[in-house]
């Protein structure tokens, strides 16, 4: 049998929140180590230096390549310097990784703060229209793309969080719209819904072991999700393996959004 060729050999790709909140491994930071593991440069971006020094310092520890950029991708301006750095830097963008998010209060549409509702659809939803505009047009020139989107089974099963419920569900539209008026210039589009993983972030907003618990016993499986499952599904849908798949949401979640068993926090 000939041996694997990396599934992302020779591309580039833009993972977006590619730090980690805390001590560990979150989804972008997983995604960003996965890509460059499998062949990519990747150019990891995030607000923050020391988040970003610190999923370098995993890339670089196991032989990738990788840099980093340090932006705010609620700003145009940040994006298209994002961009720019990755051509400058590799010659080429092929892969764009949306994984900034923010949650929001539990809180329906009588209690919820408007300035919170407008904050969580500014980092949810409109940083992914910015980085759009600013890397298509490049991924269009070289003959096309995959940009990978990160929304929530929220989107697809609230529970409570109005706001962040809303914008997850945007993001599905969003990207099925993005996959329809990109398919001529050869650009898929994808989204993730990741389930109940156990990152840091979820870490930091202090979940006790047994709300932990019952999340794990919330998913079919019975087993916890982590970062390094959403990242595995982000490598398929940026690899060649995904060259047919466009306009679709991908539940990386053990199964629940599928039942009706319920997690109570």
């Amino acid at each position: 049998m000939p041996e694997r060729r990396p599934r992302l050999e020779g591309k580039v790709a833009i993972v977006t929140g590619g730090g980690s909140r805390g001590a560990g491994v979150g989804n972008g930071k997983a995604t960003a180590v996965l890509f460059a593991r499998e062949g990519a440069r990747v150019l990891v971006v995030d607000r923050v230096q020391d988040r970003i020094d610190d999923t370098l310092a995993m890339i670089k520890g196991e032989g990738g390549i990788a840099s980093g950029f340090v932006g705010d991708v609620t700003r145009l301006a940040d994006c298209e310097a994002m961009v720019a750095a990755a051509v400058e830097r590799y010659g080429r963008l092929d892969i764009l990784h949306n994984n900034v998010g923010i949650d929001s209060a539990t809180a329906s549409v009588v209690d919820m703060d408007l300035g919170e509702y407008d904050a969580v659809m500014n980092v949810n939803v409109k940083s992914i229209v910015l980085t759009g505009r600013a890397a298509i047009p490049q991924m269009a020139k070289q003959g096309g793309g995959a940009i990978t989107n990160i929304s929530s089974i929220a989107a697809i099963r609230p529970r409570g969080m109005d706001a962040y419920s809303t914008s997850k569900a945007a993001v599905i539209g969003l990207t099925q719209a993005m996959a329809i008026s990109h398919a001529a210039e050869h650009i898929r589009v994808n989204a993730i819904l990741p389930g109940p993983v156990y990152t840091p972030m979820v870490s930091s907003d202090g979940m006790s072991e047994k709300l932990r618990d019952g999340r794990r016993m919330s998913t079919p499986l019975m087993t916890e999700g982590t970062a390094w499952d959403i990242g595995w599904a982000a490598v398929f849908l940026a690899s060649d393996e995904a060259k047919w798949v466009t306009g679709v949401a991908l539940p990386v979640d053990g199964g629940v959004s599928v039942t009706r068993r319920l997690w109570q926090a």
